[in-house]
């Protein structure tokens, strides 16, 4: 028989579920506040992850790619909860692990910097991962085509996150990428 007192994971989602119905909105753009922001940035700090790593692209002049994305993490369960994140921030994907994980993941170079920029000012534990971020992809959207020595030096700044991020399982380096370009001889010594 079937009880008529809401469950726990019942009252949560429509919790989320009115929370996400409250975020204003003006001719359909979102308007989001700083409380709503600095929520975000503390669930980022603690349940998030924030990453930029080199990636081996046969198809790129330059043999690599500088990858970053931003990913929240949460039980299945509280899905609804990231369909909130994404709602308020507008941009990414939501996939269900096997594991009864749902991750959350901002991967397009430009979102991922309209969100940090967004987040930043509230984030407390990864701020330095934050600004170091911003700052490479400031520089890679900055220009039409990355010059080889520019690539490898923002490779080596790829490098200093995994630094940051005490990175243990990091396959690819900058002194790879440097491998790579002086032997397709694309960097001029």
């Amino acid at each position: 028989m079937w009880s008529s007192k809401p469950t726990k994971i019942g009252r949560i989602l429509v919790r989320f579920r009115t929370l996400a119905k409250t975020i204003p909105r003006v001719s359909g753009v979102l308007v989001t506040d700083v409380q709503t922001y600095s929520y975000i940035a503390g669930f980022l700090d603690g349940d998030g992850c924030i990453n930029l790593q080199l990636v081996r692209r046969k198809d790129y002049v330059l043999g690599y790619q500088i990858r970053a994305s931003v990913t929240f993490f949460q039980r299945t369960v509280h899905r609804s909860f990231l369909e909130w994140i994404q709602s308020v921030l507008g941009a990414g994907f939501i996939r269900e692990r096997k594991d009864g994980v749902a991750e959350y993941s901002i991967t397009e170079s430009r979102m991922v910097l309209n969100v940090l920029s967004n987040l930043t000012p509230y984030v407390r534990l990864k701020k330095m991962q934050c600004n170091l971020v911003m700052s490479v992809l400031e520089e890679m959207l900055s220009s039409k085509r990355l010059e080889p020595a520019h690539f490898l030096r923002l490779a080596r700044q790829v490098d200093r996150f995994g630094e940051l991020n005490f990175s243990k399982r990091r396959s690819i380096r900058s002194d790879q990428v440097e491998a790579y370009l002086r032997s397709r001889q694309l960097l001029i010594p």
